[in-house]
């Protein structure tokens, strides 16, 4: 089958996918308000701690905002149109994957489709602390109006980042079947950390969010450049080189794992 008929059948899925959430709006709105509103809360206990004892190493709490928001709007973005990577062992453990296999499309591709996120509340709340943080910046001369567009470009590779981190982590699952408590490290507990400044943790662990699991180019390492104006612009080209070189090797993990698939036969 043509590309472009992959695409049009890709759509298609998405479609399908939206409209049987849409069947129940009641339920979604509700999803989108609560899930905001755990966020924004979380982001205010750190608010409160800074109001009171001022920056975390340095770092402002309009920095550490824009960190927080990055972080959870690349996540939405990756959730979003790649949410079922997260899900693979439900494939794998039931064996769902049997029936995209006979898909006639690529099995990720026939994958990512099938449980499409409207991820609306998260949306909300990464945009509004985000647009707080950097009215406040820019308020106070810090950055310029060239931090919008650069912010937007930040978002896109980290998603990119966040997506090959989980299709790597879920690769595994061809030869371990379970990875849900692997993922809990790799995708939950690093994003996690990597909502805050890495100057926080010990060398050794920031040294890991750089490289094994590379969250901090995500957030950390453009803003660096973004809002501090350390190092120069080639940051910037530095982290979509990481996003690019990360979904290279994770597909290709993944291609060589599907190899290595063995059905359940549930």
């Amino acid at each position: 089958m043509k590309r472009t008929s992959w695409f049009n059948l890709y759509k298609m899925l998405i479609r399908t996918s939206i409209r049987s959430r849409m069947q129940y709006k009641f339920n979604f709105i509700m999803a989108s308000v609560l899930a905001a509103l755990i966020q924004i809360s979380e982001f205010l206990m750190v608010a409160l701690v800074l109001h009171k004892f001022g920056a975390i190493k340095g770092w402002s709490l309009h920095e550490i905002g824009y960190l927080f928001a990055i972080m959870t709007l690349s996540k939405t973005l990756y959730r979003t149109f790649g949410n079922e990577v997260h899900h693979l062992e439900k494939y794998l453990v039931n064996g769902e994957l049997d029936q995209l296999l006979t898909r006639p499309m690529p099995v990720l591709l026939a994958l990512l489709p099938q449980n499409f996120r409207i991820m609306a509340g998260e949306v909300l709340q990464g945009g509004f602390i985000l647009c707080w943080s950097v009215a406040g910046m820019m308020h106070s001369g810090q950055i310029g109006w060239v931090a919008i567009p650069f912010s937007l470009l930040i978002i896109l590779t980290g998603a990119v980042i966040l997506f090959s981190i989980g299709l790597a982590t879920a690769t595994l699952g061809f030869w371990t079947t379970r990875i849900e408590e692997l993922q809990t490290i790799t995708e939950d507990a690093a994003r996690t950390a990597a909502q805050y400044p890495l100057t926080l943790y010990p060398k050794w662990m920031s040294g890991i969010l750089l490289t094994v699991i590379p969250v901090g180019f995500v957030n950390y390492i453009p803003s660096l450049y973004l809002l501090r104006g350390e190092g120069g612009a080639w940051i910037l080209v530095a982290v979509a080189a990481v996003a690019v070189l990360s979904l290279a090797a994770s597909l290709r993990f993944w291609q060589f794992g599907m190899t290595k698939y063995q059905s359940t036969g549930s």
